[in-house]
């Protein structure tokens, strides 16, 4: 079992900036990737970006150029950087872990609210 601790998140105007911080407890070596969804009411949640422990990077399109994912692998952390900050990024951002067995994000944390006023 791998438990995920959010930190960050919070209410931010249009173009502004905010970091997501993550650390996993408990069966570490069982995932080999982490990773942030996020979620609006009555839509599909959607993987924004994760980074694999040989430190390759991932994005969903609508967030290149604007969001970086960095990870700590000795520390099983994960810190994703948001700026230039839209509306439409307003959702409840979840930590995820890729478990390594399966390739599938099959766990995530509580969520962290991000708001964005436009």
């Amino acid at each position: 079992q791998v438990q995920l601790v959010e930190s960050g998140g919070g209410w931010v105007q249009a173009g502004g900036s905010l970091t997501l911080s993550c650390a996993a407890s408990g069966n570490i070596v069982s995932f080999n990737a982490m990773g942030w969804y996020r979620q609006v009411p009555g839509q599909q949640r959607e993987l924004v970006a994760y980074i694999t422990s040989t430190n390759i990077t991932k994005y969903t399109n609508s967030v290149k150029g604007r969001f970086t994912i960095s990870g700590d692998n000795a520390k099983s952390t994960v810190t994703l950087q948001m700026s230039s900050l839209k509306p439409e990024d307003t959702a409840v951002y979840y930590c995820a872990t890729r478990n390594r067995m399966s390739g599938v994000f099959d766990n995530l944390g509580r969520g962290t609210q991000v708001t964005v006023s436009s």
